[in-house]
């Protein structure tokens, strides 16, 4: 006997080990009103009461472990003085009246602070002059507390929902009459609250991509190319009609360059379920045209980096006069390092479900930005953005692989073409061999000392395949926010410094990665610096410290460099070197630093960097034994990213950026031989292990009231130079390329 009905991972389980039944799972989905647009009283897009008192928020950015569906409605809940019992959170569709919805870039909480303060402020405003009308006294004697209006003088007391309808008919107060609580009245931010679908998360209730469903639907399993750009010559389907399940193969066009968003093409099983699809897909024989990367190899294309990496290139930053200083230089240092191209994998591959009708498309999917998916869906099928509708589901996990809404558009195409909804499922194989890779690099860098070992000279230049690429048919050199992530803002005090930029064609697909070009520059930066210490026969810490220079506020423009500040005005966030040194002592300090004895196998080190806006150091320590095998201990973080909304959250943040940071840094690498990626599932492309991971993670956060950043991904860009410089002071052994299992410590 069949049930169906809707049920619980755990409760599947139950049924299936327990009963003997057989329980599958069929959502009917809800529609896209927003029920805080239908409150009683809705004083902000972000913010509705209902006259039952319900508080609704809207959380508009996307869910994905940060905790954003918690935070940002949290400083909502602050400012309106609510009881957070009595807050109902709500998931946006997407729509351009929040604001822009992409949950990439560590942007959340920076560019929406202000909005949701304001959201929550104006609540309360209303509801007071609500209150003060109905009791016939002043504005002035009424103020919020706890989900109730109080009066100073006659000690009433009215609950929000009571004010809600009277409240409505209140004019909108201009920003500049709202009053924002001081910080020791918070009863929220900096302390945190439970995050919003942890009951669903643990009882298994949840719903993630892979478990959206519609009434009617199809599943879909997609042959591609294994070379991108190429296309179907030719296909044989008969022995894949013949699996159980399977009801038809639909072609899907290859894109047209650049490629952007776009499906890649190829041939898509539709079946009456995953597995059924999966099969059939297995059975399919393509002739395909391989297109022109088909003799595209990694191996080869990291030498062809690396020699453009030794010759001039294009200037994105000057000071000084840098060839004047290397030739007066006591001392001459030059390095080179390399890093190859990584996957995103998240934990939860691409899956969405699309339905085509009458010239309208509704989508349920796990997408970083909903706005990208209407964009993307709708050029795919030739309707207009607005009839697009996405709802969002929790992600598990992103990195930045799911803003990029081409699996959606693939489930809109294939919806049109069969007439039904269409729920599109990407294996592990597919979502490592089709991803948007987080970019190779080889860079080059070359500094000049005097007789103090003091740097005076330095050349830093980068080459990598950038992600316009992907976007710009022929872009070949580095975008300037690229440049401008670990490389064109060095920000040691070296009078003459120059940084240059070289060429790279792109073969596969990139895009961007947690943390983004940080990676290999930071890697580069961070791990030179480290060895300028060591020719200079000074202690690493102090030298690095020494370089930094006196404290002062950074501006690179003067030098040519272009969209350095994470596209934000430099005076609003102002890039403060007393800042970045205050993380490097701190994480040094908190690590042991000082106490640590470094040789026989034993290595710690410190790296700093700004990304994002967010100051970051990590202190790494290592042990490396005989065969080579190398073991983290502990990693101490010290983290300013201002104003700390959900302190949990970020100590949660920087905890799994270590070990991402570690797994890219240990044991990441995407290969490439005739056009086609090596690497398929995690046999071959692994992330760390629990014995691999750092076995305690420490995170310190400054005490700031700055104003808040994002904390998403500045964990990720120290962690590898703090690493490999730890297996050099533990080993003797430097390390210049990624990922270090490549290179011999035993």
């Amino acid at each position: 006997m069949i049930r169906i009905e809707g049920v619980s991972r755990r409760g599947f389980l139950e049924g299936l080990f327990s009963a003997g039944a057989l329980i599958l799972s069929v959502r009917v989905l809800p529609g896209a009103e927003s029920e805080a647009d239908a409150a009683a009283f809705h004083p902000s897009v972000y913010l509705g009461i209902e006259t039952d008192g319900t508080v609704r928020i809207v959380a508009h950015r996307s869910e994905m472990g940060t905790g954003v569906k918690t935070s940002l409605p949290m400083i909502v809940a602050e400012e309106l003085d609510a009881d957070w019992k009595r807050v109902k959170v709500e998931q946006a569709v997407g729509d351009p009246k929040y604001g822009s919805q992409d949950t990439d870039g560590s942007a959340s909480i920076r560019d929406f602070y202000e909005a949701m303060r304001e959201a929550g402020a104006t609540g309360r405003l209303m509801l007071e002059r609500a209150a003060a009308g109905m009791w016939g006294v002043s504005p002035g004697e009424c103020r919020a507390e706890l989900h109730t209006v109080v009066s100073a003088t006659g000690g009433k007391r009215a609950g929000f929902g009571e004010l809600a309808a009277l409240a409505a008919k209140q004019p909108v107060p201009a920003k500049s009459e709202l009053r924002f609580k001081k910080k020791s009245e918070y009863r929220y931010v900096g302390k945190g609250v439970r995050i919003v679908d942890i009951d669903d998360i643990v009882t298994g209730k949840a719903m993630f991509g892979q478990d959206a469903a519609m009434p009617g639907m199809v599943y879909a399993s997609i042959e591609r190319c294994p070379v991108i750009g190429g296309a179907v010559k030719g296909v044989d389907d008969s022995e894949t009609l013949n699996v159980a399940g399977v009801r038809q193969t639909v072609a899907i066009d290859p894109f047209q360059p650049p490629c952007g968003f776009q499906p890649l093409g190829g041939i898509a099983v539709i079946a009456g379920n995953t597995w059924a699809a999966m099969q059939g897909r297995k059975k399919l024989k393509v002739e395909w045209d391989l297109g022109a990367n088909a003799s595209y190899d990694s191996a080869a294309f990291r030498r062809e980096m690396s020699e453009t990496a030794r010759k001039p290139g294009k200037v994105v930053r000057n000071a000084g006069d840098v060839e004047k200083a290397f030739a007066g230089a006591a001392k001459v240092h030059e390095a080179e390092y390399y890093t190859p191209l990584l996957s995103h994998a998240p934990m939860e591959p691409p899956a969405a479900v699309a339905h085509y009708r009458d010239g309208k498309v509704e989508t349920w999917t796990a997408t970083q930005n909903p706005q990208a998916v209407q964009e993307t869906v709708a050029a795919a099928v030739g309707v207009k953005k607005e009839d697009v509708l996405c709802h969002v589901t929790l992600l598990g996990g992103g990195f930045g692989r799911k803003s990029k809404p081409d699996y959606v558009a693939e489930a809109a195409v294939l919806s049109k073409k069969v007439g039904k909804p269409v729920k599109v499922v990407w294996s592990r194989e597919d979502d490592i061999q089709f991803d948007y890779y987080h970019s190779t690099a080889a860079m080059y860098l070359k500094a000049g000392l005097d007789k103090s070992g003091k740097p005076v000279a330095w050349l830093n230049r980068s080459v990598f395949p950038t992600i316009s690429s992907t976007f710009v048919n022929g872009a070949e050199y580095g975008g300037d926010g690229e440049m401008a992530m670990g490389w064109t803002d060095v920000p040691f005090a070296i009078p003459n410094l120059r940084t240059e930029n070289g060429a790279a064609k792109n073969h596969v697909r990139i895009g961007w990665l947690r943390s983004v070009a940080n990676i290999y520059h930071v890697f580069g930066v961070q791990s030179f610096i480290n060895e300028l210490a060591h020719e200079a026969g000074q202690d690493p810490l102090e030298y690095w410290l020494k370089a930094l220079g006196p404290d002062r506020r950074l501006d690179f423009s003067s030098q040519g460099v272009k969209d350095w500040n994470y596209g934000n005005p430099v005076e609003k966030y102002p890039f403060e070197t007393a800042r970045l040194r205050r993380v490097m002592e701190l994480a040094a300090e908190r690590g042991g630093y000082a106490k640590f004895k470094s040789g026989g196998g034993r290595g710690m080190a410190v790296a700093a960097h700004r990304s994002f806006l967010c100051y970051v150091a990590a202190a790494v320590q290592v042990e490396v034994d005989q065969n080579g095998q190398v073991t983290i201990p502990r990693v101490d973080y010290a983290v300013d990213a201002g104003r700390i909304i959900h302190p949990e959250r970020v100590r949660n943040q920087f905890e799994g950026a270590a070990v991402f940071g570690v797994s890219a840094a240990m044991m990441g690498e995407v290969t490439a031989t005739n056009g086609r990626i090596v690497q398929s599932n995690f046999h071959n492309y692994p992330v760390a292990r629990i014995h691999q991971a750092p076995r305690e993670v420490h995170v310190h956060l400054v005490n700031s009231d700055a104003i808040p950043v994002g904390t998403g991904e500045p964990g990720v860009p120290p962690i590898a130079p703090a690493l490999c410089n730890a297996i050099f002071a533990a080993t003797g052994k430097r390390v210049r390329e990624l990922p270090v299992k490549r290179v011999r410590l035993g």
